[in-house]
Formats: structure tokens, C-alpha cells, sequence
């Protein structure tokens, strides 16, 4: 029966795998869109399931929340059948889209008959529930929460949860504050884990770092070791027939309830089918233990290592710069009495991303679609800036563009002006409210759009937005270097990137 194992269990994931693609293509893609839907192929499910650690215990609890067409649950049922015949297998696995309820049913029911045919012991459960409920009030009225799972296996929905919804509070009622589905997910996940169980995820790499996700990771972080994590090189390979481009990891962690951390597995491929890369990391490279943000910083391969190096040895912090970073403090939509699509006497200049234009501030746009002015009065003045020179840098950029950090100086000899306006949607560089000296904004700019900068953004920022915490989280050069490569740059010209790049390596070493 052992030999028969592998072949079993094999076509158990190929059934569960042709369910997946049909229920797949039968779904309303907006109703998927709502719920935050996309579903495991067989390969990535597969590669997940083999992350697990299998405990040496004669009975494994799983959990599986937002289980779709059951495709995690499969292959790693399929996986135990194999490597631990005689463990006894209690998979309780919840979905909310009461579509899926007949296709995950089968496929619980074909790991159940399945493994039967191998003479071992499968239990399921399928909550047909919102897992952020029962994962919070139980089954019922009179139901306590869930027990301690061994393992949780997830490919938790992904969608922004506004400040005011339900699920969001339930979450902070006994977990974290989070701000997305998944990081949500994620942290019920670890709340209903035993004392040394184990999570496997695939999920976005956002959580990695930033504002948004600052409380979740400290809760995440404080209660996990983090084992494993996988990075694929190819957004687009992963889910190819659902048209998924979120960067996304994978990871193993522990609930573990010691400080200690001992080091991680990191490991790289271009997509779930290719040869895997893998080293292994001090937990103080992956985490800095002195980080107030918890940022993750996930060094995929050599070149990761050695751009987080190049960062890590650049000598100044902004504090040591003496500058500081905000972001813009004109919310345009609640100033909009005071906006101006054109200047007036009494105005100021608003600056938005679309008068950044060569590493310059262009003011104004006529025609343009965002206003131009803000009228500077008792309400306003405290949004706005002094005239000096300052560094201003988008807050949002596409994965398109060809660098994700793009930055420019606003120059009050270009732009004459009382005071200015930055709109929330730039970061703006200055030094206690104040403007920068000129050769330090200028070169703070060129180090700004530098292709060394926008590799080690790209490579460990997981998300297209530039926050104003990111900024102050990052290393710089010495306010001497910066200054020397502003004084290289000749007034009222800019550079192209090779020009940028070579200045960059003459004086940034």
C-alpha cells in the first residue's frame, strides 16, 4: 500500500486542481473582486505545502480559512498520506462565498475517501462562514472560540478594510489593528495557533514594511519566528490564469513563545516551476531588533545581501542630516474652498506630483486638472511652508514607471512665492519646517533618483507607495556628500540617469 502512496495521493491534487480552474472560470469576476478571491494553482499549493513542518504528534488539527475550491488543504493532505501514513488528520476549512461551498465539499470529501483507500484517518470540517467571525465569536451564540490549530495553511483574500468596518474591529478586538484582509487573515492565524504550531502562508509582500501594517507586524513579530520565506522573481508566473501582479511571499513561521530567534531560510525562484536559491540569514539581518517600525527586510539572493549592505554602511540617519520628512499637509478635498485652479493675488503655489518634471518644480500648469493655488489666510498658513528650497518626492508611483522613488527640488528662485502648499499626495524634505540648504536639496534630490536607491526600494519595499515613514527609515550619505554632489550639478540643468549613476559613484562610495 506504501508504493501506492504517492501515486494516490497525486491524483487526489490533480482532482482538486481541475475543480479549482472550473469553479475559476464559472465565478463573477466582480463578485471575486469583492471578496478578494484568487485561488491556489496546484504547483504554488503544492510548494506551500511542502514548507509545513510535520509534527511528531498521532493527531494533526489544520486550519485552512478562505479555503476556495480546497486546493492547500489537498495538496497538503496529500502530502501527509505520504510522509506521515499513520498520523490522524482533522482539516476544519472555512469559505465564505456560498458558490464554492459544493467544490470545496468534494474536495474535503475526496481527501476524506482518499485516504481511506490508504487506510488512514481523515476528519473535515467546512465552515460555511465569514472566517473573521467565527474566528472571533464562534459558531454561535453560546459558541467559545475555536481550539488551537497545529497548523494553519492560508491563501488569505486580499482587500483594504476601511477604518469603520466590522470585520476590522473584530480583528482589534482580539488580535491587532490591521488595515487589509489578508494582514487580518493572517493574524487570526497566528491567534489560533498552539503554543509551538506553525503557519504557512502565501500573501502580498505589503506587510513587510510601511505605516499601514506597523501594528500588525509588532503583533505578528512578538509572537512568531519566522522560518521561511520565499520570494518568486516573476509577479506574473504565480497566478497566471487569474491575472494576479501583486508581488507576493511565501513563509513558514512558529509560535513560539521565547524572545530568541535563531536564523531564517531565504529562498528565491522566478516562478513556483523553476530551480530554488536559498541561504540562510541572521534574524537581526531580517528584523532589526531596534526598529521601532518592524520593518521586514527580505534579502531574496546575493545581490539582495549585498544591496542591504550598501545601505546599511551609508553614514547618516536623518536626524544626523538635521532634516526631517513629512508628508504634504494640504488634503486637497478638505481644503477645497480655499483651492484655486489658477494664481490670484493672496494665493500661494500648491504643488501636487504633476508639476514635478526633471528632478524641477514647473509652476504653474495651466489647464491642468488639480488646482495650481491656495489661498493663504488664517486657516491655511499652518499648512503651508516658508519659500526656501526643499526636496519633494511622490507619495504613489506605478510599477511601470522606471523608478519607484522620483523626486525633485522646488526652487524658490523658479518659483517665486511668500510661502508654499505641498498636497498629501508628495513627501516633502525640509529642516524644521523650513527650506534646505541649496547644494544639500540638490543633492539629496540626485541621491534620490539614483538607480542604487530605486534597486533597494524596489528590492525590499513591497508596495508602490513611498511613505513618509520609509523615508525616515532609510540610511543617507553624509550631508558633506550630499553636498558635494549638489554642487556638481550646474543651476537651472538636469541630469539623465547614466549622468546621475556616475556622480552617484564618484562621491557615495
Amino acid at each position: 500500500m506504501a508504493t501506492e502512496a504517492p501515486a494516490v495521493a497525486r491524483d487526489l491534487v490533480l482532482r482538486t486542481e481541475a475543480r479549482r480552474q472550473a469553479s475559476s472560470a464559472a465565478l463573477d469576476s466582480s463578485l471575486r473582486a469583492k471578496l478578494g478571491q484568487f485561488f491556489t494553482p496546484a504547483p504554488v499549493a503544492d510548494f506551500i505545502a511542502s514548507l509545513a513542518e510535520l509534527a511528531e504528534a498521532d493527531t494533526l488539527r489544520i486550519l485552512d480559512p478562505g479555503a476556495g475550491a480546497g486546493s492547500l488543504t489537498a495538496s497538503l493532505v496529500a502530502r501527509l498520506l505520504v510522509e506521515r501514513p499513520g498520523v490522524k488528520i482533522n482539516v476544519t476549512a472555512c469559505e465564505v462565498d456560498p458558490q464554492l461551498y459544493p467544490t470545496l465539499q468534494t474536495t474535503l470529501d475526496d481527501c476524506v475517501e482518499t485516504a481511506k483507500s490508504l487506510n488512514a484517518h481523515v476528519e473535515v470540517n467546512l465552515v460555511r462562514a465569514d472566517f473573521i467571525s467565527w474566528a472571533t465569536e464562534g459558531d454561535g451564540l453560546l459558541a467559545g472560540p475555536p481550539e488551537p490549530f497545529d497548523l494553519v495553511i492560508m491563501n488569505p483574500p486580499y482587500k483594504k478594510l476601511a477604518a469603520s468596518s466590522r470585520e476590522r474591529k473584530l480583528v482589534s478586538s482580539v488580535c491587532t489593528e490591521t488595515s487589509n484582509l489578508y494582514s487580518a487573515f493572517m493574524a487570526l492565524g497566528v491567534h489560533l495557533l498552539r503554543p509551538g504550531g506553525q503557519l504557512v502562508a502565501i500573501t502580498p509582500r505589503s506587510f513587510a514594511n510601511g505605516p499601514y501594517f506597523r501594528l500588525f507586524r509588532q503583533y505578528f513579530l512578538d509572537r512568531m519566528h519566522l522560518d521561511r520565506v520565499h520570494v518568486f522573481e516573476a509577479r506574473n508566473k504565480v497566478f497566471a490564469d487569474t491575472a494576479v501582479l501583486q508581488e507576493n511571499v511565501i513563509f513558514a513561521a512558529t509560535r513560539v513563545a521565547t524572545a530568541e530567534r535563531g536564523p531564517v531560510v531565504v529562498s528565491t525562484s522566478r516562478s513556483y516551476s523553476d530551480e530554488v536559491q536559498q541561504r540562510s540569514v541572521a534574524y537581526a539581518e531580517m528584523v532589526n531588533p531596534d526598529d521601532r517600525e518592524f520593518f521586514i527586510h527580505i534579502s531574496a539572493d546575493e545581490e539582495d545581501a549585498q544591496l542591504a549592505a550598501s545601505h546599511a554602511n551609508l553614514p547618516a540617519t536623518l536626524p544626523d542630516l538635521g532634516l526631517q520628512v513629512s508628508t504634504g499637509r494640504v488634503v486637497d478635498f478638505r481644503s477645497k474652498e480655499h483651492l484655486r485652479p489658477d494664481h490670484v493675488d493672496g494665493a500661494v503655489p500648491l504643488i501636487y506630483p504633476l508639476h514635478m518634471r526633471d528632478g524641477a518644480i514647473v509652476w504653474p500648469v495651466p489647464g491642468a486638472k488639480k488646482n495650481n493655488a491656495i489661498m493663504l489666510n488664517g486657516e491655511t498658513e499652518k499648512l503651508t511652508f516658508p519659500s526656501g528650497y526643499y526636496v519633494v518626492v511622490k507619495r504613489l508611483s506605478s510599477k511601470e514607471e522606471k523608478r519607484r522613488v522620483i523626486a525633485a527640488v522646488f526652487d524658490p528662485e523658479q518659483v517665486p512665492c511668500e510661502r508654499i502648499g505641498f498636497e498629501n499626495h508628495v513627501n516633502v524634505f525640509h529642516v524644521d519646517g523650513a527650506g534646505l540648504p541649496v547644494e544639500v536639496a540638490r543633492g539629496l534630490c540626485i541621491w534620490l533618483n539614483s538607480t542604487l536607491l530605486d534597486r533597494f526600494i524596489r528590492r525590499f519595499n513591497g508596495h508602490t507607495q513611498v511613505n513618509a515613514t520609509d523615508l525616515r527609515n532609510m540610511r543617507y550619505p553624509s550631508i558633506e556628500q550630499l553636498a558635494a554632489v549638489g554642487s556638481s550639478l550646474q543651476y537651472g540643468t538636469w541630469l539623465g540617469q547614466e549622468e546621475i549613476d556616475e556622480l552617484i559613484s564618484q562621491h557615495i562610495k
